[in-house]
């Protein structure tokens, strides 16, 4: 009896330590597309995502390593609208300097997907990886290898008439970088904790899951936000145009484009989401102090208040300098983070 108690002690201890090693590589993944959604950040906003105008995605692991390759490359740029229209008068020394931050935004792509491949192949021949770990697994790879023909489809809007990507391809590439940086969080959390949770918190359950979503559609529409660069209107806060509520928020027709292509009506939408965001994330962070929820439940709900009104601040200062890199860059950046503390928060409060 004591050896076969043993037996399934040392089971269950082993088991334990496989799951936290998966964990802290699906941790390490979730970090790395952290920065892949940071970087495609900076891309746009350096108007370099437009500088590679072929998809090679087999053979453009290496950069041009020639002044024939690189002098190549720049008459095909030179070939479309982002050059005719907004680069006209850059150079071949220019032209590097826009390439090579898309270059590695896609290069960091494929290491991502080497990353994440590898390990998953040597913990599945281990046998670490039961069938709904390994089906969970799979979503996350499919995911990535689509969210790579949607950055293409994406860049190739902006190489046809004119050099700006098509705010619907940009939302919908930035949602699903979010969705599998989101599912990779949440599975990895899952494996850290190897399924011991404290008791679940039920009536904080479902409003943290409201809030998440939410915040996924902030996220969203401020996609919208960046494809219409409508963050370089309205640069006042907290009225837009001199009123609180601006006239001409339906004044294209039909009125259901007004909230995808009306650069008033996106920019207010991201303002009122926004707002719901902090307004629902207080009231469950007074509502959880009401009902006295366990110790790590209220940590995770702290952090994600500071999350967002760091996010807020940043937002508001974006806005009213005009959208400089580097706050627009951390803007999007702390959009990551707010979903992971609402992630974080969901986790603990759902228990076991």
């Amino acid at each position: 009896m004591a050896t076969a108690y043993n037996s399934l002690a040392y089971s269950v201890i082993e088991a334990s330590r496989r799951n936290n090693i998966m964990a802290i590589w699906l941790f390490s993944i979730a970090l790395m597309i952290f920065f892949m959604i940071t970087l495609g950040g900076f891309t746009r906003l350096t108007q370099s995502g437009l500088s590679m105008v072929e998809w090679r995605p087999i053979t453009g692991w290496l950069p041009p390593l020639t002044e024939v390759a690189w002098n190549d490359l720049f008459k095909k740029y030179q070939a479309f609208p982002e050059f005719r229209e907004n680069n006209s008068d850059m150079n071949v020394s220019d032209f590097k300097g826009i390439f090579w931050l898309e270059y590695f935004h896609r290069l960091w792509g494929r290491i991502i997907g080497v990353a994440f491949f590898i390990p998953f192949v040597f913990f599945l021949l281990r046998g670490w990886v039961s069938f709904a770990l390994g089906a969970r697994l799979l979503i996350m790879f499919v995911g990535g290898g689509l969210q790579g023909v949607l950055g293409w489809y994406m860049v190739k809007s902006g190489l046809v008439d004119q050099p700006d990507v098509s705010q619907y391809r940009l939302a919908a590439h930035l949602s699903l970088a979010l969705a599998i940086y989101c599912y990779t969080f949440w599975v990895a959390l899952i494996l850290w904790r190897d399924g011991v949770f404290l008791h679940s918190v039920e009536r904080i359950t479902k409003p943290m899951t409201g809030l998440f979503f939410i915040v996924f559609v902030t996220a969203f529409s401020g996609a919208l936000v960046a494809g219409l660069d409508a963050g370089l209107a309205y640069n006042t806060f907290p009225l837009m145009d001199g009123d609180a509520i601006p006239e001409g928020l339906f004044s294209m027709t039909p009125a259901y484009t007004n909230i995808f292509e009306n650069v008033l009506t996106v920019q207010f939408n991201h303002r009122v989401l926004a707002f719901l965001c902090l307004g629902s994330a207080l009231s469950l962070w007074f509502y959880a102090r009401h009902i006295n929820v366990h110790q790590s439940l209220k940590v995770a709900l702290n952090v994600l208040i500071g999350t967002l009104f760091l996010q807020a601040i940043l937002g508001i200062f974006t806005l009213i300098f005009f959208v400089p890199t580097i706050l627009a860059a951390g803007h999007q950046a702390g959009a990551v983070c707010v979903l992971t503390a609402c992630l974080w928060g969901l986790r603990e409060a759902k228990g076991a």
